[in-house]
């Protein structure tokens, strides 16, 4: 039997949940056709592109180092290792915001002229991040055999994290593309937003450095029970608290539902917007 799409008169609310994730499902493969384009398109299919993905937070945690030896006066190989490892996830989750933040303004000849769920354009921007932070794995296994603590069973916790960390990236591309629709200067504000996110998260510095006055901190960034997570167990082999875990599942999913209500319940209005 063949299936009838019926357009109905544009109304905001939420479509039916089920049949809507049924077609996000069917099309799978352009999810993935879409971010191997992308990622052609990037040079990421060619030795240099893949090199370049590895370079730009490798040099800029060489760079970040070298800071915080000059004001700080004494690092060592595990501050390097937590660096970089902070880095590498941070990177994951603003490439995602930043590629996700364009996707539905980018893809406008797109949607006006194809039936699909528009929820396929930020998704296809998370697996975009997600391959480009791939070959940085590489690298961080090597950092931390050497400079790091002796590797545990608690590595077994990282895909764990790694999954939570991409329902993050995935609810806050949902957001900013929602957002870039329909005030189009967010795209050009995100370079300065993640730039101070960077700084007050706990990449250059570890959450137990903070002052007891910027404590909070741990609580209301997004990021930072994720990046305490993943280092402490790289660097130092510890399995993240109680407390962690409510953390970034609490940000992952609260913010995965919220967002996804605020991008669904417009979806039918970015034609008319874009």
């Amino acid at each position: 039997m063949a299936h009838v799409q019926v357009y109905e008169p544009f109304r905001r609310g939420l479509p039916k949940v089920l049949p809507y994730f049924a077609q996000v499902w069917r099309r799978r493969s352009f999810v993935a056709e879409y971010s191997r384009s992308y990622l052609r398109a990037q040079n990421f299919g060619s030795l240099f592109g893949q090199l370049w993905l590895i370079l730009n937070p490798l040099l800029l945690a060489f760079v970040y180092f070298l800071l915080i030896i000059v004001i700080g006066g004494d690092a060592d190989g595990k501050r390097f290792a937590h660096l970089t490892s902070g880095l590498f996830l941070f990177y994951l989750v603003t490439n995602a915001v930043t590629i996700g933040a364009k996707s539905i303004t980018s893809g406008g000849k797109l949607i006006l002229n194809s039936a699909f769920p528009r929820f396929v354009l930020p998704l296809s921007a998370t697996v975009i991040s997600f391959f480009r932070f791939i070959p940085t794995l590489v690298v961080l296994a090597v950092i931390s055999a050497f400079l790091a603590s002796p590797w545990s069973v608690n590595l077994l916790f990282l895909p764990i994290i790694l999954l939570l960390v991409l329902l993050l990236a995935l609810a806050l591309a949902l957001l900013f593309a929602t957002l870039n629709v329909y005030f189009r200067d967010t795209k050009n504000f995100l370079p300065y937003v993640t730039r101070a996110w960077l700084y007050l998260s706990p990449v250059l510095y570890e959450s137990s450095a903070l002052s007891p006055a910027l404590a909070p901190l741990k609580f209301i960034n997004p990021l930072a029970s994720f990046i305490d997570a993943w280092s402490g167990i790289i660097v130092n082999g510890i399995a993240p608290s109680a407390t962690t875990w409510l953390l970034m599942i609490g940000w992952s999913l609260g913010l995965l539902f919220i967002s996804l209500y605020l991008f669904l319940s417009r979806e039918r209005e970015f034609a008319l917007r874009i």
